[in-house]
């Protein structure tokens, strides 16, 4: 029942992405482009996520002891601006900005099985893969 749950969520989020348009990396881009062909479109679709985020974190959470179908809330507990956050960070928001997919949206968008998609994935995965090999070289400076 709970990856009946998990699939279910994951596909109202892909669903929620494209009717967003942020599986269209020409809007993703031009939202990012300020001083161009700026689409501020995007910011509501933001602006939306962190609404149903905010009322299901601050109203309804605190009122559950444990979530509909795990044992416990799995919060993150570490609150540090590291190194590898940092990275995390501006690697994250070179992908978003040089490809114009997140990897959600990229998840998505495979399904269409263009073969650009498929290419960022690929790097995506890549990406990945070489923060795994990273974290523990950057952990003991």
């Amino acid at each position: 029942m709970k990856y009946l749950f998990t699939i279910l969520a994951g596909a109202m989020f892909a669903v929620g992405i494209t009717i967003g348009g942020m599986t269209v990396p020409s809007k993703v881009l031009n939202f990012l482009d300020v001083t161009g062909n700026w689409d501020p479109s995007l910011m509501l679709v933001m602006v939306g996520a962190i609404g149903v985020y905010a009322v299901m974190f601050y109203l309804i959470m605190p009122k559950m002891e444990k979530p509909l179908f795990d044992e416990k809330f799995k919060l993150p507990t570490k609150s540090n601006i590291d190194l590898p956050l940092i990275l995390g960070a501006a690697t994250f928001g070179a992908g978003w900005g040089v490809g114009g997919f997140c990897p959600g949206a990229a998840l998505t968008s495979s399904l269409l099985l263009d073969t650009s998609v498929l290419v960022f994935i690929l790097f995506m995965i890549v990406g990945m893969y070489g923060a795994m090999f990273l974290q523990p070289l950057l952990a003991k400076k």
